[in-house]
């Protein structure tokens, strides 16, 4: 008991700090707020799907958010493959709190709840939000007891557990937020801050929205200051406002800034604003919300333009997980892999196929990627879920279609609202592949033409049967609507995939941009077609001759590929954890064809050199194919940085460079000749005998100037383990090491697969450990890890009271490693 009455103590003076000053912004854009993540318990094991509490005797565990329990189980041939063999379930969580008694009004707000949620306060039932990607907020002020103990209730129902074509998570998996406010505050996302630029100066159009739910009308000011990041007063304006009672009113102003820093992709600048609402001169709220300057060009010959500067979109498409992390977002541990992202020359990222955290935006925005804000993967119907293997057996067909038309506009509208102030979104997407021919929509264009111009399987010709490919068009309408109803100054666009069909509805027209997935075919003959249409690539394979037909057409601003990162579900066959494209894999290393992408996009100098003994496949597991001309194996993407073979051997040496030559050396003398960029494949390659040594290629300029340099060399057997990454900021929550194997001379040992087991002791908590093995269907629930390629990355997580933390690594045979912080 006394436990009891020292924790709800400590709420109390929580609270009391929270309410004399202690200002934390929240998501919501009002009040003050209070993460909500600590000491929640957690209990999976109801199957009851109308129950509306937990089983009377059901066990519960403490946990904090963010928190996926599906990543937490063990992986299965019996689960569905779409969701990566993990398991759903339904899911409850509970927290008790204590509000000291107050005239404020006390809202809760959840980043995220995956999916079919329900929220309870003290037993009764608060609000529904069947979409698990949406942020969400109720008043719970009639339902709280003050000075009393009050009990938070999450219901999280994904029984329907393969009702995605992709690994959702389960669970809070973003943070949660207790918000006080007065009862005249800022709405919901109710400040709204978009630049327009004219002959170098700036204009920031801004909309206050301001909720009166007193029962008198109030008379206050709204003063909105512009700060650039010196934290300098650069604008300011006061507006005047009169609210009924019980009611919401708006102010809307302009600041002009005659020559602002411009937001852009290599100096993201940031001006903050701050919005403060006045009683009398008194503060009843303030929000502060950053922002910045910049302007977009679309055009349907020449492309995209960032202030004025006509350039390539280099994008990439992005699944919510991370690894053995799964849905649980840390933002910490975005950064890193964002930054990787960038290395490697990316400059925009697709949110496939949904609205992603609000960190993940705000990480654009000071990193500098463009952003397109996708919204949803199916509309009215179901698409397939595999179920055995991706394109194997028969698909299931759960999904969130069934609540589409109920919440389908609503969800559009959330997402836009919550993340318009984003700098970084250059875009808003409706849809992805909600086109996909005869899933579920169909044509009688499938039946039978000639030239169809689709690159993805149809699943047969026209079905009448099926939903009437023409509602596309009149669904695309409402929901563009929607999008330019709460922004205006960016384009709606959606990811088709079956654009010969869709050409043949409304669909494309209800679009300000046109995006094509894998349907580079099309972009000369419907450039012709349809000289109106801004068309790009929403989503596309690695190859090279798919980025070529981006750089030679001057109308096709850019592309993005499938995918970014390796994700979970969307799996092949067993063994299988997920899908294995990304230019980095599941623990956020780069792969070889993350070099080559950086061969292609990086604007520094670069070179890289992989081997793979001749005549075998590909380490992606792709096939290496023919070349019908020369009659040779045609180059890989997907070589592995290693010079450990058998003597003699004849060995591939692939080069991905941004040189105009590269040369290769073996031991310090050259091997064969000094060859030029292969303009056909994008990568210079030697076949030649293995010898063990250093292996070294040197790119070049026309000239034969060596621009840059890489090495590998031939390892001994692991003797020991190296930190390679640690990413421990202060203020971070999680921090991440990574550790390679190396041999007796430091040489990394990228053969090796030996098990490493983790102890972390201390004031820290290990999360997880991640080696980027696709077909690795361990245990990732325990602290026991075998390295790929030798790596390995581990999380922990840190505790508040910032004691010492130890974190071990060891292997039999091997030199332990030991971090103190």
């Amino acid at each position: 008991m006394r436990m009891k009455k020292t924790k709800y103590a400590f709420l109390v003076c929580m609270f009391a700090a929270l309410m004399c000053g202690v200002k934390t912004y929240a998501q919501p854009g009002f009040g003050k707020a209070e993460k909500l993540n600590d000491n929640w318990l957690f209990s999976l094991n109801s199957t009851d799907t109308l129950g509306i509490k937990p089983e009377a005797n059901a066990p519960w565990q403490k946990v904090d958010l963010p928190h996926d329990w599906s990543v937490k189980q063990k992986l299965d041939p019996k689960n569905a493959s779409s969701q990566g063999f993990l398991p759903g379930g339904i899911g409850w969580y509970k927290k008790t709190i204590v509000v000291p008694k107050q005239n404020n009004k006390v809202y809760i707000y959840f980043e995220g709840v995956y999916n079919r949620s329900e929220v309870f306060i003290n037993g009764t039932s608060v609000g529904k939000r069947p979409n698990g990607y949406i942020s969400f907020m109720y008043d719970i002020t009639p339902f709280i007891h003050f000075d009393k103990p009050n009990e938070i209730l999450v219901k999280a129902d994904h029984h329907r557990s393969a009702d995605s074509r992709w690994y959702t998570g389960s669970g809070i998996y973003r943070d949660a937020w207790l918000v006080f406010a007065n009862p005249i505050h800022i709405a919901q996302w109710g400040v709204y801050a978009y630049p327009t630029m004219k002959d170098g100066a700036g204009v920031l159009n801004v909309e206050v929205n301001i909720e009166n739910s007193s029962q008198q009308q109030q008379t206050l000011s709204v003063l909105n200051e512009l700060l650039d990041k010196q934290k300098k007063v650069v604008a300011r304006t006061n507006s005047e406002l009169t609210v009924a009672a019980a009611n919401s009113g708006k102010v809307k102003t302009t600041m002009n800034i005659t020559k602002p820093e411009l937001w852009n992709l290599n100096n993201p600048a940031l001006y903050t604003l701050r919005t403060t609402v006045l009683k009398e001169g008194k503060q009843v709220d303030a929000n502060t919300t950053v922002t910045g300057f910049r302007k977009l060009t679309f055009d349907p010959n020449k492309g995209f333009a960032l202030n004025d500067q006509w350039m390539k979109v280099k994008g990439v498409c992005l699944h919510h997980d991370a690894g053995v992390l799964g849905a649980a977002m840390y933002k910490e541990v975005w950064r890193r892999r964002m930054l990787n992202l960038k290395a490697v020359g990316v400059n925009a990222i697709r949110t496939s196929h949904n609205p992603q955290a609000s960190a993940l935006y705000e990480l654009c925005d000071e990193l500098g990627f463009l952003v397109m804000d996708e919204a949803f993967d199916e509309w009215e119907f179901p698409k397939r879920k595999w179920i055995e293997g991706w394109n194997q057996g028969t698909p299931g067909h759960q999904g969130n279609y069934d609540f589409f038309e109920e919440w389908g506009t609503k969800d559009l509208a959330d997402m836009v609202r919550r993340d318009r102030n984003d700098i970084s979104i250059f875009a808003w997407s409706i849809g992805n592949e909600v086109d996909y021919p005869n899933d579920p929509y169909s044509h009688p264009v499938l039946g039978g033409a000639s030239e169809t111009g689709f690159t993805q399987k149809i699943f047969g010709g026209y079905r009448k049967d099926a939903p009437d490919a023409m509602l596309l068009g009149v669904i695309a309408k409402k929901l563009a609507a929607v999008v330019r109803a709460n922004d205006l100054s960016r384009p709606v666009t959606a990811g088709l995939a079956g654009v010969a069909m869709s050409n043949e509805t409304a669909y494309p027209g209800a679009l300000d941009i046109a995006g094509y997935n894998y349907t580079e075919g099309r972009y000369i003959t419907d450039h012709k077609k349809y000289p109106k249409r801004v068309i790009f690539g929403s989503e596309n394979r690695h190859d090279f001759s798919a980025w070529k037909a981006v750089t030679e057409n001057e109308h096709i601003f850019g592309q993005f590929l499938w995918t970014g990162m390796d994700y979970l579900g969307e799996s092949g066959k067993w063994p299988s954890r997920g899908f294995y494209s990304g230019l980095l894999d599941f623990g956020g290393f780069i792969k070889p064809r993350g070099f080559f992408r950086q061969s292609l996009w990086s604007d520094k100098p670069m070179v890289y050199i992989g081997a793979y003994p001749l005549g075998k496949k590909g380490q992606s597991g792709d096939v290496l194919t023919q070349n019908e001309e020369h009659k040779e194996e045609a180059p890989s993407m997907d070589a592995w940085s290693s010079w450990n073979y058998k003597a003699g051997e004849m060995i591939r040496v692939v080069c991905y460079t941004n040189a105009a030559k590269a040369k290769l050396l073996l031991n310090g003398k050259q091997i064969g000749e000094t060859k030029n960029y292969n303009n056909k494949t994008g990568i210079i390659y030697w076949d030649l005998p293995y010898q063990s040594g250093e292996l070294k290629v040197e790119g070049l300029d026309e000239q034969g100037n060596k621009l840059s340099d890489y090495s590998v060399r031939t390892s001994g057997k692991p003797t020991a383990i190296k930190v390679i990454t640690s990413v421990n900021n202060p203020k971070d929550k999680v921090a991440q090491i990574a550790i390679q194997l190396v041999d007796e001379n430091g040489v990394p040992v990228t053969n090796a697969d030996a098990q490493i087991t983790c102890t972390v002791t201390g004031s820290g908590i290990l999360l997880g450990l991640e080696a980027g093995d696709n077909t690795d269907m361990g245990d990732y629930t325990d602290n026991k890890q075998k390295v790929y390629h030798g790596k390995l990355m581990a999380y922990i997580k840190k505790a508040e009271n910032k004691t010492k933390i130890k974190v071990t690594f060891k292997s039999p045979s091997l030199k332990s490693l030991e971090i103190v912080w």
